[in-house]
């Protein structure tokens, strides 16, 4: 059996360290260093496979050699500083160079320290600590924000923040989504310009009345309100008003498409739900089952478990034997991955290319780590000719597995991003393996945020 990993709550998170240089002694050096201080560590020869490490695994710090051949570690940090997933990862520049200007360079493009050659391990450990703890201290608030942030960006309800003279301040992505507008393309409207004359009266003399006397103002219930869509059309929605005073009244308006269910059945029945190549779910569907399973976890806190797997050398695959084996192989290594989604709350699908994932409801993390298992050796198994791999002769997968019992402050690209840094764990310790993280608390200790990130 290819062994496993699998982080619990009793194991706390290892922080996550990228190392960059393109001298394999250094490597070697700073990994060991890292490993035995109890980090995660990842490591790249080079610039360009750096960044791409480190916009897939979203590592907490990153150590980067200045002088490198290609893009070297100061173009390095500025892509890294110009793309929105690895914008906030601490970068600590290391290089032999100690001129002023090196090192003002690697401050201006945004790095946050600056360790000279030869190392000082003591010195370096000290450093990493340092900036791994200001991280941490720094990220709160904001992750605290991100969160709240994240929980109305995503909910079903239409929300609107709405001022006392009835103009709109904020509209959610499901308002401005049902109501035909652009992302806030409402805020600075007033409520006039939404609703039937008397009810837009109606509620102004309310808002004028609470923000006079708000201990004797009486609660407005929800109810059906024909609302005006941008395209002028308008649509029965049940609308809820609730009053709230920070600095100034403000009333937070709740907006649900009494039709919206309805309309999103018959939208999933016309959608194409099934891979064409594979014939199993694709993308789409996939991410709607998600979403549901989801926030039946977050009801019920039951552990909800995805599987992420890739298929090893894939490319190598198609180079060697043509595309079409390889549309052969994928449809084969679908086949395997369907049939271990036995249950209704159960989803496999092909999420991209050779990339496929499995959604397992009510399943804790030591029966996803042996169910990714049982697949791995199911594709294996299939003894399908990999003549050119070196890692077997056959087609093999590695495979990622996050566990989480989520939360309203919880996210389902935090469950995404530690499923695929534990498949890509599994591919740098060798391929054909599977990589897990497991929590068994309700809050998602594993994974930070990934704004924060």
């Amino acid at each position: 059996m290819i062994p496993y990993r699998t982080h619990t709550q009793d194991t706390p998170r290892e922080a996550a360290i990228l190392i960059v240089d393109d001298a394999p002694t250094n490597l070697s050096v700073l990994r060991k260093m890292m490993v035995q201080q109890g980090y995660q560590t990842f490591v790249a020869n080079s610039g360009e496979r750096a960044l791409k490490i480190a916009r897939r695994v979203h590592p907490d710090l990153i150590l980067l050699d200045v002088v490198m051949p290609g893009m070297d570690g100061i173009e390095t940090c500025r892509q890294l500083k110009a793309h929105a997933v690895t914008e906030r990862i601490p970068v600590i520049f290391m290089s032999a160079r100690d001129e002023t200007d090196d090192v003002v360079a690697g401050f201006d493009i945004g790095g946050v320290d600056y360790i000279t050659k030869p190392y000082r391990m003591a010195e370096v450990c000290a450093r990493v600590r340092t900036q791994l703890q200001i991280r941490s201290q720094a990220e709160t608030q904001q992750q605290q924000a991100d969160r709240l942030r994240t929980i109305v960006n995503s909910m079903g309800e239409g929300l609107m923040i709405i001022e006392a003279d009835g103009r709109i301040q904020y509209t959610n992505p499901a308002c401005d989504q049902y109501l035909g507008y652009r992302d806030g393309e409402l805020a600075g409207s007033s409520i006039r310009e939404l609703f039937p004359a008397s009810v837009a009266d109606e509620y102004l003399t309310w808002f004028h009345m609470y923000a006079k006397q708000p201990a004797e103002t009486r609660q407005q219930a929800a109810r059906e309100v024909p609302v005006r869509l941008h395209d002028g059309s308008v649509k029965s929605m049940d609308v809820s008003i609730t009053p709230m005073f920070v600095r100034e009244p403000l009333f937070i308006g709740l907006f649900h498409d009494i039709t919206h269910h309805k309309q999103s059945a018959t939208a999933l029945q016309r959608a194409a739900l099934a891979d064409p190549l594979t014939k199993i779910a694709n993308r789409r569907h996939f991410d709607s089952f998600l979403d549901k399973e989801w926030q039946r976890a977050v009801r019920s806190g039951a552990p909800l478990s995805l599987v992420v797997l890739d298929v090893d050398h894939f490319k190598l695959y198609n180079d060697t034997l043509g595309h079409q084996q390889g549309d052969l192989c994928l449809q084969r290594v679908a086949e395997a991955v369907q049939a271990h989604a036995m249950r209704a709350t159960d989803l496999a699908a092909r999420y991209g290319g050779e990339e496929f994932v499995l959604l397992f409801a009510d399943t804790p993390p030591a029966a996803a780590a042996q169910l990714a298992e049982t697949i791995r050796q199911h594709i294996e198994g299939l003894r399908i000719p990999h003549p050119k791999s070196p890692t077997s002769p056959w087609i093999t997968v590695s495979i990622g597995v996050a566990t989480l019992a989520p939360t309203q402050l919880d996210s389902v690209e935090r469950l995404f991003v530690a499923a695929d840094r534990a498949m890509y764990t599994a591919k740098e310790s060798g391929r054909n393996r599977v990589e897990a993280v497991g929590s068994a608390t309700t809050a998602w200790e594993a994974v930070k945020a990934l704004s924060a990130i």
